[in-house]
Order: C-alpha cells, then sequence, then structure tokens
C-alpha cells in the first residue's frame, strides 16, 4: 500500500478503511507487539486499544498529534514509540500507562512535559531528543527508576539540582545543546557511567575524577581549553583524550590537537525492557 493511499485513509473514519491500513490486523498478536511506524497515520486506530495483553508499540514515524482515550486500556503496555511525529504537547493518556519501562519522544515538537509524567514510576528510559525543549522539565527528575535519559539537540542551557536525585540514573546524553558549562549537578551524581556533552558551548571542564562510577566521558565539539580529568580507565571522546596528550603552551600559544572521531550514538533500535 503506498504512502500517499495510506495518508487519505488515515483521514477516513469508517471500519473498513481503518482495517485497511491495519492491514487486516484484527486480532491480538502472538507476541503481543504492534508496529505501525511509517504509515502515515493521522491517527491511531481505536481499534488497537482493545488488545489489552500489548506490551509494545510502535508508532514512530507518522503524523499524530493526539492520541485516543481509548488508550488507557492498554495498561500491559511496556513499550511506546511516539518518536518521529507531530505532537506539541504529550497526551495525558500515555501517562495512565504506569507499567510504561521506555518512552520514546524525540524527533516532535515538544516545549515541555506535562506533571502527570510523574506516575510513569516504572519508567527507566526516556528518549526526548530533537524537540524544543529550552529547560529539562523538573518533572523527570521525579522518574526514580530512570536509568536512561535522552535529550539531545534541545536548547538546553543548565539542568536541575533535583536531577541528584535520580540515583538509578547511569547514562545521560545532552549533545546538541546550548550549555555553556558543565552542569554543576553531574558532579554530585558519582553513580553516572555516560556523560555526552558533545556539541555545545562549554569552555572550562571541571574534573570529574571523583565520579567512581564513570566509563564513558564525551565532551568533543565543545570550544574548550581543558580536557575533563577522569578517573583512570574512564574513556574520554574529544580534545585532548587518551590517544592524543593536553596542548601544551609555547610562548604564550595553545597547540591545537585534532579531534578524535565520536562513538556511534546508541543505536536507532527500540530497546527492550530490562
Amino acid at each position: 500500500m503506498g504512502n500517499s493511499l495510506k495518508a487519505i485513509l488515515a483521514f477516513v473514519p469508517s471500519n473498513k478503511c481503518q482495517k485497511y491500513l491495519l492491514e487486516d490486523l484484527e486480532e491480538m498478536p502472538v507476541d503481543k507487539m504492534v508496529d505501525l511506524s511509517g504509515r502515515q497515520m493521522r491517527r491511531l486506530p481505536v481499534h488497537i486499544c482493545s488488545f489489552r495483553e500489548l506490551v509494545k508499540l510502535y508508532l514512530s514515524d507518522n503524523n499524530l498529534n493526539h492520541l485516543p482515550p481509548e488508550l488507557e486500556q492498554l495498561q500491559n503496555l511496556q513499550i511506546l514509540a511516539l518518536d518521529f511525529n507531530n505532537f506539541k504537547a504529550l497526551p495525558l493518556v500515555v501517562c495512565t500507562l504506569k507499567q510504561l519501562c521506555i518512552l520514546y519522544l524525540g524527533n516532535n515538537k515538544l516545549c515541555s512535559l506535562p506533571l502527570e509524567l510523574r506516575l510513569l514510576q516504572n519508567l527507566k528510559t526516556l528518549w526526548i531528543e530533537s524537540n524544543c525543549l529550552q529547560y529539562l522539565p523538573e518533572v523527570v527528575c521525579e522518574l526514580s527508576l530512570l536509568k536512561t535519559l535522552h535529550a539531545g539537540s534541545n536548547a538546553l542551557r543548565s539542568l536541575p539540582r533535583q536531577l541528584q536525585g535520580l540515583q538509578e540514573l547511569r547514562t545521560i546524553w545532552l549533545s546538541g545543546n546550548l550549555l555553556s558549562e558543565f552542569p554543576p549537578v553531574l558532579l554530585d551524581m558519582p553513580f553516572l557511567e555516560v556523560i555526552d556533552v558533545d556539541r555545545n558551548s562549554i569552555r572550562f571542564f571541571p574534573s570529574l575524577a571523583h565520579l567512581s562510577g564513570l566509563k564513558l566521558m564525551i565532551y568533543d565539539h565543545n570550544p574548550c581549553r581543558n580536557a575533563p580529568k577522569v578517573a583512570k580507565g574512564v574513556r574520554r571522546v574529544g580534545r585532548w583524550s587518551e590517544e592524543s596528550p593536553e596542548p601544551r603552551k609555547r610562548s604564550g600559544a595553545v597547540i591545537d590537537i585534532t579531534l578524535d572521531e565520536k562513538p556511534l550514538l546508541p543505536p536507532a533500535t527500540k530497546a527492550e525492557p530490562e
């Protein structure tokens, strides 16, 4: 079925057209997963909400900007992918899905997140990259089991102090934001394993040697004058990392060193709940 035909049928509310759009997906899949990514949908067929044992629902790369209230019926849902859509606000019905472990919201038009997000106390992975966030919503700091936070490619200038309360957080991706200094709150989070502040405007890095859990520090493409000091065994990716020493001053001038290549970001493949 061509994309243009899908786009037309997405507007037609009749059951016949909606079933055609779903390609005869009438019964609950054996693997408890439904993938409707890339189907040009402008609304989610309500029929999907009848699959009450559904565990994974992928709606990526559509034209969605709202979700039906019937989505609340999917109380067993653990993974929900809403990335690459047209959401300007997170539908509140998502916050009723209390078993969610992984939520993909990247590449939308979100400027904030609702306070109701705090109801998702089982959430372990949150992707909010490539939105319109000028600040990290403090409600994120109430997700006590959060392990991975991907907030890259927004317009963040700082992080809230409350973030240090996320004792389970291990990975934070902040590349492509507007950070002019290394976020001070991260200095009080020794449990972090991966910190990515690539492509920001950080000019000076404090010592990170006391962060006992740190395994990888990515700080490339910043106008920094020094490399962050880290504990032995921690991999650094950026100017003057392990592969090349920090510059030596000669006659008051700093000798520049060739940038190292940044490793691949987490794969686009949707993750499984732990």
